[in-house]
């Protein structure tokens, strides 16, 4: 699945945070640059991931998890100007978490996953003054937290109630 995300980013430039050798060799070898990240968590790696890129110029990023086995393509993502403050926020298909975020560096953003996660970065935007974009994406709903999960429609289409209990 990290792999499909990566190819999903097709020009675009991709890092890798993570703080893990494997997960860094594998990441140089799909072709995407590494941010090491050690012993901060998932929240902390990805907003220092940020606010690293912001560093290096970087203006705007899309911060895509690994686990979207619909995902085949992250450039819409963006808006055509990449200086608009719109944050895009794609929720996973209970609207409870988050499975992208497309936002301009330099902002503050926090991140904060984990459960309720997608109103939490909803609520990050606005109080950082960031126009928000809510988009139902069902190529990038679908996301892999638990065994079953791994059902997913091959189609990355929306699914039903019957796909879950």
């Amino acid at each position: 699945m990290a792999t499909a995300v990566v190819r999903a980013a097709g020009d675009l430039p991709v890092w890798v945070v993570c703080d893990d050798a494997e997960v860094a060799d594998w990441a140089e070898r799909a072709g995407a640059g590494v941010l090491w990240m050690p012993k901060r968590g998932l929240n902390l790696a990805v907003t220092e991931g940020v606010d690293a890129l912001a560093a290096a110029g970087i203006t705007r990023v899309v911060v895509c998890h690994a686990d979207l086995p619909g995902a085949t393509h992250l450039d819409h993502l963006l808006p055509d100007d990449v200086a608009n403050p719109v944050v895009v926020v794609v929720p996973d298909r209970r609207r409870d978490g988050t499975n992208v975020v497309s936002l301009p560096t330099g902002t503050g953003f926090r991140f904060a996953y984990g459960a309720g996660s997608f109103h939490r970065h909803v609520a990050e935007a606005r109080r950082r003054d960031l126009t928000v974009e809510i988009l139902d994406d069902p190529s990038l709903a679908w996301d892999v937290d638990v065994p079953e999960d791994l059902a997913a429609p091959a189609t990355g289409a929306a699914p039903t109630a019957t796909d879950r209990p």
